[in-house]
């Protein structure tokens, strides 16, 4: 049984899924900038509503990850800050 072709909201869908699996280890770079291609494609318009959904969930999540990053990198810098202001470093 041959399959059936995707609808362009599929076919969003399943490229954005893939594209998230890619960036599961990525690093904070990598991760903002496809943010960002996410936020311009959203401004552009022209999205069905599935793929515009699609893509502002996956815009969230990628914040989430970039804000998690930034977190952890601040907490390393304040435990470097703490350690060189101890007396005897």
């Amino acid at each position: 049984m041959a399959e059936r072709p995707q609808t362009d909201a599929a076919a969003q869908l399943q490229a954005a899924l893939d594209l998230e699996a890619d960036l599961d280890n990525a690093g904070f770079e990598v991760l903002y900038a496809r943010l960002e291609t996410v936020s311009q494609q959203l401004e552009a318009g022209g999205l069905t509503l599935e793929g515009s959904v699609a893509l502002y969930e996956e815009g969230m999540r990628l914040a989430a990850r970039c804000q998690a990053l930034l977190g952890a990198v601040e907490q390393r810098i304040e435990t470097l800050r703490a350690d060189a202001s101890r007396p005897g470093s």
